[in-house]
C-alpha cells in the first residue's frame, strides 16, 4: 500500500489512492442525488437553514456545503474568508455595557451608537424571509442578532446574504444596540458578514455533544458546544495563576529546568525514552524536575520554583495520564513543618478564591446523575486549617492490628517477609518486585488512603520509600516527609531535603539494588547531583504538587482528561493511505 501512487480529491486537498478517490466520487454522485431536494430548498430565501438540512446525513451536508463554500472562493461574493474584521467590543462587554436593566427598553434602541462583534453561529431562526435570529456566542457568552431587511445597508442584498449563513459559522455583524419587545437583548445589523464558514454539521442544539471519546478526541467542538467545558479549563487557568502569584508573593523565582536528560531523576517513576541525533545519544523526558531545581538552591536561589510538563510511561486511568503539569518548589532554611504549614494555607486561600470566600466544596465521587431515583453520592470536601494528619506506620498498627518492626529495620530482608505475609493476609494484591518500598505503598493505599475524603496529611514515611528526603531527626528509620490526598487521592508530596552527599549516595546504591530486582521506576546515581551537593545545600524543603489531580477535585470532575485539554487517546485508524493519527496516542 505504502508504494501505491496517490492522487489528489479535489475537493478535500487529500491524497489519496485511485480506487478511494473512485468510490468517494461515486459516494458524491450518490449524496448529490439525495441532497438535490434540500438544495433547491435550501436555497429558498424563506428560511436561513432549511428543515431538510437537518435530515442530511453528516456526510451529506459536508458535500454540499463544501461545494457551496468552494463556489465562494471562487467568485468572491462573498469571500468566505476575509483577512480582516474590526471588532469594537467583546460580547461579554456588550452585554455588560448595554445589559444593565433600564439602559435600553423592550422594543427599542440606541440609535446613533454603532458596535462591531464576531462570533459563532449557533441558532437561526426566521420570521419570513426579511427577519432573521442568530444566537451569537464568545467567550462563554451569547446575544441576539436581530437581522431586519429595513436595517440592512444593502437591502437589495439582504435575501442572499443570509442565505450564506448556517449553524456553527462565525460571522462578524456591525450594529446598533437593541432589545426585542420581549426583552432580550440584541444587535440590529447594517452588515453581517461570513468571517469563517462551518463545513460540518453541527450537533442538534437540543442534544448537543455528549460522546465523551469524541469531545475528548475534538475538544475544539466541546468548547464549542460545552459551556462546563469551558469553565472547567478557565477555573484550571484561576488555578495556576493563583499559584503562581502566592508563590512570588514568597519571593519565590519561577525558572525552568531541562525536559530532557540523561538520567531520569527526582522521582519514582519509568521515563520515556527519546533518542539525540546530532550526539547519537538517547535521552529521557524528564519525571520530576527535582534535581535540577535543588541545584540551583546549591548555587545561591534560595527560593524557585517550576511550573510545567513531565512525563512518566505509565498506565492511563481516571487519575494518570503520561504527561501532566507539576508544580515543584525549592526552599532554603524551611523543613517539611513549614511546608505542611505553607500547603494548607495555598490551598484553603485558593479555595477561597474559587467559591468566593467558602472553605467547602461539594464533589459528587460517582457522577452528579442521579440513578434510580436516589440522590447522587456526595462528598462536603472542608479546606478549612489545620487538616487532618495520619501517621503511616501507627495507622497501619492500627488498622490491622499488628505490631510492626522497627523503622530501622523496615528496609531488611525480614521486614520484606512480614510485609509479604500482611499483605497476603489482608488480600492486598502487590505484583513483582514485591520490593519493601512497593508492598508498603499498597499497603497505604488499602488503608489509609481511603481515609482521606477532607484534605489531609500522612506523614512518617520509611526511608525505604523516599530515596531523596532527609532522615527523621527523632524517629530512626523514618524520613521527614509528608503526602496531601483528597478524596483518597494524592495531590501533593513535600519533604525535609536529604543534604548529605554520603548519604545520599548510600540511598542511589539501594535504588540501583531494587533496578536490578526488577524495579523499573526505581533511581540511578546522578554523580552531577552528588557532586552538588558535595559543595553544600543548605538545609531544604521541597514540595511537589500535581495540578491536573488538584483541578480535578476542584472542579468536579471525575476523569483526567476532563481537565486536560488533549489528552492522551488511543489512535484512530486512518482511510487514507500513509496517514497517521490525527495527533493523539
Amino acid at each position: 500500500m505504502s508504494g501505491e501512487k496517490l492522487h489528489k480529491d479535489p475537493l478535500t486537498g487529500e491524497m489519496v489512492s485511485k480506487s478511494e478517490l473512485k468510490k468517494r466520487e461515486k459516494a458524491r454522485e450518490r449524496d448529490a442525488k439525495k441532497a438535490a431536494t434540500a438544495t433547491s430548498k435550501a436555497s429558498k430565501p424563506t428560511r436561513a437553514a432549511g428543515p431538510s438540512e437537518d435530515e442530511l446525513t453528516p456526510n451529506q451536508y459536508y458535500e454540499l456545503r463544501s461545494r457551496h463554500v468552494q463556489e465562494l472562493r471562487q467568485t468572491l461574493s462573498p469571500n468566505p474568508y476575509p483577512h480582516k474584521f474590526h471588532v469594537s467590543c467583546s460580547i461579554p462587554l456588550y452585554i455588560e455595557k448595554y445589559g444593565t436593566p433600564g439602559k435600553i427598553s423592550n422594543g427599542a434602541r440606541l440609535e446613533g451608537t454603532v458596535e462591531s462583534l464576531a462570533g459563532r453561529i449557533h441558532n437561526i431562526r426566521s420570521a419570513g424571509q426579511n427577519m432573521r435570529f442568530y444566537d451569537l456566542h464568545s467567550e462563554g457568552k451569547k446575544v441576539q442578532i436581530m437581522a431586519q431587511y429595513q436595517d440592512s445597508a444593502d437591502p437589495q442584498s439582504f435575501v442572499t446574504t443570509h442565505a450564506h449563513f448556517r449553524r456553527g459559522d462565525i460571522v462578524g455583524v456591525k450594529g446598533t444596540p437593541s432589545r426585542t419587545i420581549k426583552g432580550e437583548l440584541s444587535i440590529s445589523p447594517s452588515e453581517t458578514i461570513l468571517l469563517a464558514p462551518n463545513l460540518h454539521q453541527l450537533p442538534s442544539a437540543h442534544f448537543g455533544l455528549k460522546d465523551q471519546e469524541t469531545r475528548y478526541r475534538k475538544r475544539y467542538l466541546d468548547l464549542i458546544l460545552n459551556d462546563e467545558t469551558r469553565r472547567i479549563f478557565m477555573t484550571r487557568s484561576r488555578i495556576i495563576n493563583y499559584i503562581r502569584r502566592f508563590l512570588d508573593g514568597l519571593g519565590f523565582l519561577e525558572v525552568e529546568t531541562p525536559m530532557m536528560s540523561m538520567m531520569a531523576g527526582g522521582a519514582t517513576a519509568k521515563p520515556f525514552v527519546t533518542h539525540h541525533n546530532d550526539l547519537n545519544l538517547d535521552l529521557y523526558l524528564r519525571i520530576a524536575p527535582e534535581l535540577y531545581l535543588k541545584e540551583l538552591v546549591v548555587g545561591g536561589l534560595d527560593r524557585v520554583y517550576e511550573i510545567g510538563r513531565v512525563f512518566r510511561n505509565e498506565g492511563i486511568d481516571l487519575t494518570h495520564n503520561p504527561e501532566f503539569t507539576i508544580c515543584e518548589f525549592y526552599m532554603a532554611y524551611a523543613d517539611m513543618y513549614d511546608l505542611m504549614d505553607l500547603t494548607e494555607s495555598l490551598v484553603e486561600g485558593m479555595v477561597k478564591y474559587l467559591t468566593g470566600g467558602k472553605t467547602t466544596i461539594d464533589y459528587y465521587p460517582e457522577g452528579k446523575e442521579a440513578e434510580d431515583g436516589k440522590e447522587p453520592k456526595k462528598w462536603t470536601l472542608e479546606f478549612k486549617r489545620p487538616w487532618k494528619r495520619y501517621d503511616m506506620i501507627e495507622t497501619l498498627e492500627e488498622k490491622l492490628n499488628v505490631k510492626f518492626p522497627p523503622g530501622e529495620t523496615l528496609h531488611t530482608d525480614e521486614a520484606n517477609q512480614f510485609l509479604r505475609s500482611l499483605c497476603d493476609e489482608h488480600n492486598v494484591k502487590c505484583s513483582e518486585p514485591r520490593t519493601n518500598a512497593r508492598l508498603l505503598d499498597k499497603l497505604v493505599g488499602e488503608f489509609i488512603e481511603p481515609l482521606c475524603i477532607s484534605p489531609s496529611f500522612i506523614v512518617g514515611h520509611p526511608k525505604v520509600m523516599s530515596p531523596l528526603a532527609k532522615w527523621h531527626r527523632s524517629r530512626p528509620g523514618l524520613c521527614e516527609r509528608f503526602e496531601g490526598f483528597i478524596c483518597g487521592k494524592e495531590f501533593c508530596n513535600a519533604y525535609t531535603e536529604l543534604n548529605d552527599p554520603f548519604e545520599q549516595r548510600e540511598r542511589f546504591e539501594e535504588q540501583v539494588k531494587q533496578k536490578e530486582q526488577g524495579d523499573d521506576e526505581a533511581q540511578g546515581v546522578d554523580e552531577t547531583f552528588i557532586d552538588a551537593l558535595e559543595h553544600g545545600l543548605p538545609p531544604t524543603g521541597g514540595w511537589g504538587m500535581g495540578i491536573d489531580r488538584l483541578v480535578m477535585f476542584l472542579t468536579n470532575s471525575l476523569n483526567i482528561k476532563e481537565v486536560l485539554l488533549f489528552p492522551a487517546m488511543k489512535p484512530v485508524e486512518s482511510s487514507v493511505p500513509g496517514a497517521g493519527p490525527s495527533g493523539q496516542i
